[in-house]
């Protein structure tokens, strides 16, 4: 039998985090996926973001809300994607996050404005997402960026 390795409560708080985020991701690319499915897929990305507000720092915070911004957006839920996606912003502008960060900040952005129906926020975020990617010091970051600002769903706006 093999030793349990026992966790103090921030250890323990950080593998949740990591661990249903990535539930989160397995969830966004499951093919067909049931209302069980999409529940289940909010809750994780709530309850990442929940314990990465615990122990972790500003920058895991800017990514959990754009995780949880963009289950709303990929559901259709516009109001919960816009107020996630503009925590996201604040937390970004507050700061000062660049790179990667900054390109998926917008990148989230505009797709909430796009949900909501926001054509003129759309473009200004799209935009600046485009601008943002371009700057992303490493290429295989900035590849992977500038693809998922051309993927979809855009909501009829692009």
């Amino acid at each position: 039998m093999s030793e349990v390795k026992k966790l103090t409560i921030p250890e323990a708080q950080k593998a949740f985090a990591v661990g249903i985020f990535n539930k989160v991701w397995e969830l966004l690319e499951t093919e067909n996926r049931t209302a069980e499915d999409d529940e289940l897929m909010i809750n994780a990305a709530h309850a990442s973001l929940y314990h990465w507000r615990r122990i972790g720092k500003p920058l895991n915070f800017q990514r959990g809300e754009w995780m949880v911004s963009h289950v709303y957006i990929i559901l259709g839920m516009k109001e919960p994607a816009m107020h996630h996606a503009q925590i996201c912003l604040d937390l970004t502008e507050e700061h000062g996050f660049d790179d990667f960060d900054l390109g998926f900040c917008y990148e989230g952005y505009a797709r909430a404005a796009a949900l909501n129906g926001d054509e003129t926020t759309f473009k200004k975020y799209y935009k600046l997402a485009s601008e943002a990617n371009e700057k992303i010091k490493k290429k295989g970051d900035r590849d992977y960026s500038k693809q998922v600002l051309e993927a979809g769903p855009w909501f009829q706006m692009k």
